[in-house]
C-alpha cells in the first residue's frame, strides 16, 4: 500500500468485537420471557431488518405484544450491551495508538447510530481518538456504496486517494473502492466465508487478534 494521510475504520467486527451481541441479545430476550432458544431462530432473524424480525418473533411465539414494543426493548438491551459490555479487538487501540504516534488522522464509517458507537467507543478509552463520525443512518445508500466514506472523509478534510478504509466485509471494501480509498480488509470470523475474496480485492488484510 502507498503511504495514507487518514485511516477511516468500520466498527462492528473490525474494531469492535460486537457481531457476537446479536446472539446474545436474542438469548437473553427469549429467556427472558420464558421462551426456547433454537439456532434457527437466530439464522432465520439474522436475515431481517429489525422490523421484520419483531414481526417474525410475534408470530413465530404467538405473542400478545405488538413488534413496536419488542423493538423497544431489544433497542434498550442493544445500548447497554454497546454502552457496558462490548471491548475492542485485542491489538486494535495498539494499532489506533501506532496511526496516532505516525500522524495518521483517524475517522469512522459505521452502519451503527451515534447512540451505539458513541458509548462504546467512550467506555474502551478511544473516542476522542477520532476527528469525524459518519453513519449510513445519514446517507441515502449503505456500505455498498462509497457516500459514507466520502462523508467521513469530508468532515476530516481529507481527499479520497489519500484515505485508507479499515473493513472486515466484503460489501464494505467495494463501497470503499467506488470511493477511490485504499481499502484493508480486516480478519473477523463472522466474515470468514468471504475472507479469499476480500484479501483478492483490498490493498491489505490485517488481524487485530
Amino acid at each position: 500500500m502507498r503511504p495514507f494521510k487518514a485511516a477511516i475504520f468500520d466498527l462492528d467486527g473490525t474494531l469492535l468485537d460486537s457481531l457476537s451481541v446479536w446472539d446474545k441479545v436474542d438469548r437473553d430476550f427469549l429467556k427472558a420471557h420464558g421462551l426456547p432458544f433454537t439456532p434457527d431462530y437466530t439464522k432465520a432473524v439474522g436475515k431481517m431488518s429489525f422490523q421484520e424480525a419483531a414481526e417474525y418473533t410475534v408470530r413465530r411465539y404467538g405473542l400478545k405484544c405488538t413488534p413496536d414494543i419488542i423493538l423497544r426493548e431489544w433497542d434498550t438491551m442493544v445500548e447497554k450491551e454497546y454502552a457496558c459490555n462490548i471491548p475492542l479487538k485485542p491489538y486494535a487501540k495498539k494499532y489506533l495508538d501506532s496511526l496516532r504516534a505516525r500522524g495518521v488522522k483517524l475517522g469512522v464509517a459505521t452502519a451503527l447510530a451515534e447512540n451505539l458507537y458513541a458509548p462504546a467507543l467512550k467506555n474502551n478509552g478511544v473516542y476522542g481518538y477520532f476527528e469525524a463520525f459518519a453513519s449510513v443512518h445519514e446517507t441515502k445508500r449503505g456500505k455498498g456504496f462509497p457516500d459514507v466514506y466520502l462523508l467521513a472523509a469530508k468532515r476530516m478534510k481529507q481527499a479520497p486517494h489519500g484515505c485508507a478504509v479499515f473493513e472486515d466485509l466484503l460489501t464494505g471494501i467495494r463501497g470503499a473502492k467506488a470511493a477511490g480509498m485504499m481499502t484493508v480488509g480486516v480478519a473477523d470470523r463472522h466474515s470468514a466465508a468471504d475472507e479469499e475474496e476480500i484479501r483478492r480485492l483490498a490493498d491489505s488484510f490485517i488481524s487485530f487478534g
